[in-house]
C-alpha cells in the first residue's frame, strides 16, 4: 500500500515517532484508534489527534481509561464537539485539547476556540496543536485568564 499519496502522512510532525496500524477500507485510508478500539477514517486532523494521544499516554503518563474523545458539548445553545478531554482521577476535567490539521496555522482564533469550549468544561489545562506547533495554557486563579505553559503537564501521580 502506498501511503505517500496522502501528503500529510509524509510531513514531519513535532512528536516522537509512533507506530500506527493503517489499513485501506473502501478506498479510504483508516487508522486504528487504540482508545476507541476501532478503525477511523484517516484525516489530517485525525493524524494529529492520534499522535497527541500516543504522546500523552507514552510520554506524559496519561491513563488511557481517563480519555474522552470527540464528544459533544453545548455552548450558548450551540452544539460543539471537542477533540480530546482527559479527566483527573476524581472524574473532573483536567486537560482539554483541540487538534487541527498540520496545514492550519495556530492563531489567536484557534486558541480562543478551545478557551470558549473550556467555559463549559472548566479544565485547568487546555491546548491546541496542529502537530507541528503546540500551545498549552493553564487557567489562572481568577478563572478568566490563561497563562502560557512551556510544556504540557505530566499527569498527576496521585
Amino acid at each position: 500500500m502506498k501511503l505517500s499519496s496522502k501528503d500529510f502522512l509524509t510531513e514531519s510532525l513535532n512528536f516522537p515517532q509512533f507506530e500506527f496500524e493503517l489499513t485501506e477500507r473502501n478506498g479510504k485510508l483508516s487508522i486504528f484508534d487504540s482508545l476507541r478500539k476501532k478503525f477511523l477514517i484517516l484525516t489530517p486532523e485525525e493524524w494529529v489527534r492520534q499522535h497527541m494521544i500516543q504522546f500523552l499516554v507514552q510520554f506524559k503518563n496519561y491513563p488511557k481509561s481517563l480519555f474522552a474523545l470527540e464528544k459533544g458539548l453545548k455552548y450558548n445553545a450551540v452544539q460543539k464537539r471537542f477533540d480530546i478531554l482527559v479527566l483527573d482521577r476524581m472524574g473532573k476535567p483536567f486537560l482539554l485539547i483541540e487538534c487541527k490539521a498540520s496545514d492550519v496555522k495556530l492563531s489567536q482564533k484557534t486558541a480562543e476556540q478551545i478557551a470558549v469550549y473550556n467555559k463549559s468544561i472548566e479544565a485547568p489545562f487546555i491546548g491546541v496543536s496542529n502537530g507541528r506547533q503546540h500551545l498549552f495554557l493553564e487557567l489562572a486563579g481568577n478563572g478568566t485568564e490563561y497563562i502560557q505553559l512551556n510544556e504540557l503537564p505530566n499527569f498527576p501521580i496521585n
